[in-house]
C-alpha cells in the first residue's frame, strides 16, 4: 500500500493544502509565492523521490515568516500523517553530500522526539527571494510536527546558494532512507519502548 497524506491547514496568516506520497517518483508542483523556497520543496522532492503538491498563501506583504514556518509544519504533518504507525521503517537515516565547493551532512531520526540542530554557515540576508534567517523556522516547524530529529550541517563551502542546496538536498536523501522499509523488521516498532 503506498503511504499518502492530504492536509489542509488555515490559519489568518497562511492557507496551506499539501499531498504527499511517499514512494513517489519525484514528482512536483509547488507554489509558496517564495520562489528560492519553492526551488529547495522542488530539489528535496526529486532527490527523495516522494511526490508533494503543496500550494501556500500567505501575508507575504508583512512578512516571509509565516509563509515559510508554516509551509514546514505542513510538510511535518504530511509525513507523520503517511507514515502512520510507522512500523517497518528504518527510522534514521543520513547523507553526506558535496556540492561544488560546499560540504554538508544531514541526520534525522523518525522516533517521534521533535529536536533541530542546525548550522548552516549563511553569510547573506537573502538568497534570491528568501530570507535566510527563516530557514532554521521552517525546519523546526518540520520537526515538531513530523514527530523528528533533525541535525543539518555545512562543513565548509563559500557560495551560500549551495549551502541551502546541499541541506535540502541531504535532507531529501536522509528522509529517503530514513522513511524506506525493512523487510525483514515490516512488523516491528523500531523502537525498544515499544511505542514512538
Amino acid at each position: 500500500m503506498p503511504r499518502t497524506a492530504k492536509i489542509q491547514r488555515d490559519t489568518k496568516e497562511t492557507q496551506i493544502t499539501g499531498e504527499l506520497r511517499i514512494e513517489g517518483k519525484g514528482r512536483y508542483e509547488i507554489s509558496t509565492g517564495i520562489r528560492f523556497l519553492d526551488h529547495m520543496l522542488e530539489l528535496f522532492t526529486k532527490h527523495g523521490g516522494f511526490d508533494l503538491k503543496l500550494t501556500a498563501t500567505g501575508d507575504l506583504d508583512v512578512d516571509q515568516h509565516h509563509t515559510v514556518e508554516d509551509a514546514g509544519i505542513v510538510i511535518g504533518q504530511l509525513f507523520a500523517k503517511a507514515l502512520g504507525d510507522r512500523k517497518g521503517i528504518n527510522r534514521a537515516g543520513y547523507f553526506v553530500l558535496p556540492m561544488d565547493e560546499t560540504l554538508c551532512v544531514v541526520a534525522v531520526d523518525l522516533g517521534g522526539r521533535p529536536a533541530l540542530v542546525y548550522k548552516d554557515k549563511v553569510k547573506v540576508v537573502h538568497v534570491g527571494d528568501l530570507q535566510t534567517e527563516l530557514v532554521p523556522d521552517f525546519f523546526d516547524g518540520f520537526v515538531t510536527h513530523a514527530g523528528a530529529n533533525l541535525h543539518a550541517k555545512i562543513l565548509y563551502g563559500r557560495s551560500n546558494h549551495h549551502k541551502l542546496e546541499a541541506i535540502f538536498k541531504c535532507w531529501a536523501r536522509a528522509m529517503r532512507y530514513a522513511c524506506s522499509t525493512d523487510e525483514q523488521l515490516k512488523d516491528q516498532l523500531p523502537s525498544t519502548k515499544g511505542l514512538l
